[in-house]
């Protein structure tokens, strides 16, 4: 991975993603000077969920089926329950992932994004965390 203020990031989100399991990345990796896209599946603008009901709306850089994986260092696929769901079944966003697990490049998936982990048979063998919620 390059020095982040050289890195690209490219963020796979549709309508229902997690709030801010798309801005904090972003904006963060952003101040600190990576060049970040958000792609979505009509590269038009989406629609967060926040906590309990609908959010804001994150603006949108490319489509993602117009989504090049080789122009790209770091894969980022925020969660939320919706998200993951539509992108699992949209072949754009299964190949836009693929390639990136094919690569060995990064792959950041929050909360319920390694659902498309499991999608893509990538998951078996790897290393990964996740949560246990207690209430």
């Amino acid at each position: 991975m390059p020095d982040i203020r050289n890195a690209r990031f490219l963020i796979l989100a549709a309508d229902g993603f997690e709030q801010l399991e798309l801005t904090v990345p972003r904006d963060a990796l952003r101040k600190a000077g990576a060049k970040v896209d958000v792609a979505t599946p009509t590269g038009s603008p989406i629609r967060g969920w926040n906590k309990t009901d609908w959010g804001e709306t994150a603006p949108a850089d490319l489509k993602i089926a117009d989504a090049r994986p080789e122009g790209y260092d770091a894969l980022v696929l925020p969660g939320g329950v919706i998200n993951p769901d539509k992108l699992r079944v949209d072949e754009s966003a299964m190949r836009v992932v693929r390639a990136f697990l094919d690569s060995g490049r990064l792959v950041a998936a929050i909360c319920h994004a390694p659902w498309l982990l499991v999608q893509a048979d990538a998951a078996e063998g790897r290393r990964m965390t996740s949560y246990t919620r207690t209430h």
